[in-house]
């Protein structure tokens, strides 16, 4: 008999058909699954193929057959790790795949909160221009300027390599040094969180959520920064305090914002839609087709391999907890 899997939410077809070649495949058509709904389903399946499912001890302790979750993503904070090594499950992610695709869009959610283009488009779409001024929606340089990084990985990386073409000084802060070669190529220099929130003039978040990054920015934060700055976040929500940030956007202590992630996303604070100086997207980083497509057929490889099945069978490309593989 085929193995079960539960595809948790709809991807590209070909990725299913895919799957079916080697498992018993229960694809989950529409919206998000409830979570009481996601527990029953998963509750006989050895694996699953998941795009941000909360995943911890209640759901794994309901599934004795579960061996693999596959996740769409690069992060895992929907993972309960601890519970994962405790029922012996495996979990799997796609890093890789997304950080030139994920660093075009921070770059681009930082030039347009720096210039103001929400703003000014919302104005001219209001049918407010009616003149040209001198002083109308002048913004922040980006050229000539001074890039803060925090979480100097991957993409924090691509987002320095990108800073060259700009002129800019890359400072970063990360949990340890990158190495001293990196450094030298990216021409970046490490500095404390502190002394980096006084120093740029722009600041990207790309730093994995952790019970330790909770509210990374917050308040006390966003007091070190520049009045002129601004702050771009495509990590994970969490990482910023977004009353904090709300009430420094509201009162002008930062120029302005770029968020792709929020605390409690899909829902959010509906205080961001009343103010100007911040360009929302709803956690799109990743999304073009073909940076899609690779991470769903990059966790479909995980989930074959992780199931003993395939080319690679019992050595997933990607494991999170890979002593599991050894039980």
């Amino acid at each position: 008999m085929k193995k079960k899997v539960l595809v948790a939410r709809p991807t590209f077809p070909d990725v299913i058909e895919r799957l079916k070649q080697y498992f018993d495949v229960e694809v989950n058509p529409g919206d998000v699954l409830p979570q009481a709904e996601f527990q029953r389903r998963i509750a006989d399946k050895d694996g699953v193929f998941a795009a941000g499912e909360l995943v911890g001890e209640k759901e794994l302790a309901g599934a004795p057959n579960l061996k693999v979750v596959a996740n769409m993503a690069v992060g895992y904070n929907n993972f309960d790790m601890h519970a994962f090594d405790a029922h012996g499950v495996l979990g799997t992610n796609t890093p890789n795949v997304l950080n030139e695709t994920t660093a075009d869009f921070g770059w681009a959610l930082m030039m347009a909160a720096a210039r103001r283009v929400t703003e000014s488009e919302h104005f001219l779409r209001a049918g407010k221009w009616q003149k040209w001024s001198f002083d109308s929606f002048l913004g922040g340089d980006v050229y000539g300027s001074t890039l803060g990084v925090i979480g100097m990985g991957r993409i924090g990386q691509a987002l320095a390599r990108r800073a060259t073409g700009f002129d800019m000084r890359v400072i970063y802060h990360n949990r340890s040094r990158v190495a001293p070669e990196i450094e030298s190529k990216l021409n970046a220099e490490y500095a404390s969180k502190e002394e980096l929130l006084k120093r740029a003039d722009h600041v990207v978040l790309v730093l994995p959520y952790t019970k330790e990054n909770h509210h990374t920015i917050g308040a006390k934060e966003i007091a070190l920064m520049k009045p002129t700055a601004t702050l771009t976040n495509i990590a994970r929500g969490g990482i910023v305090d977004d009353v904090a940030l709300i009430q420094a956007l509201r009162e002008n202590r930062i120029a302005a914002a770029g968020l792709d992630v929020f605390e409690g996303e899909p829902n959010f604070n509906p205080d961001f839609l009343v103010l100007d100086n911040v360009v929302l997207t709803p956690h799109i980083a990743s999304a073009t087709e073909a940076t899609r497509r690779a991470m769903a057929n990059l966790a479909a490889d995980n989930l074959i391999a992780g199931l003993g099945e395939g080319p690679r069978a019992g050595n997933p490309p990607n494991p999170i907890n890979p002593d599991v593989l050894k039980k």
